[in-house]
């Protein structure tokens, strides 16, 4: 049967608030923002991570980061580097170090595929020289 309370199907859209519409409203006069201050203004707007004047977090808390002790003590060589050295030369940390090829306190050396080719007979007889596996092809064709 059809009612009056029938008639209208229930809306699933909330209503909107009516700001500013009197007291019997519930949010007249302020608009339901309080009064005065800055959250009452009309513009209001503070990023979020404002602290109101506090010292924000990412300025209180400390600096901090990584520097790798692998830089101090670790090398790449280009293959061209070791041109200077005669055929049938034998290569260890020290002998980079004598000709100043590497600093003093270089533990570590990887000698990777430079841009000229390479045709000299080197042999590198050290544990901490580690060798590109392109640079590694080379000194076994040449060798």
């Amino acid at each position: 049967m059809l009612f009056l309370n029938n008639l209208f199907y229930k809306s699933k859209k909330k209503k909107s608030k009516r700001l500013g519409r009197g007291i019997g409203s519930g949010l007249g006069k302020t608009s339901g923002r309080g009064h005065k201050g800055q959250k009452s203004r009309s513009g209001y707007n503070i990023k979020r991570y404002f602290e109101g004047g506090q010292t924000p977090f990412y300025r209180r808390i400390p600096k901090f980061g990584f520097k790798s002790k692998k830089n101090i003590f670790y090398k790449e060589l280009s293959l061209d580097k070791l041109i200077i050295f005669n055929n049938n030369s034998i290569i260890n940390l020290n002998i980079l170090k004598k000709n100043k090829i590497i600093k003093h306190n270089i533990k570590f050396v990887k000698i990777i595929l430079g841009y000229k080719k390479f045709n000299k007979n080197i042999k590198i007889l050290d544990n901490n020289i580690k060798l590109s596996s392109s640079v590694y092809k080379i000194l076994n064709i040449n060798n």
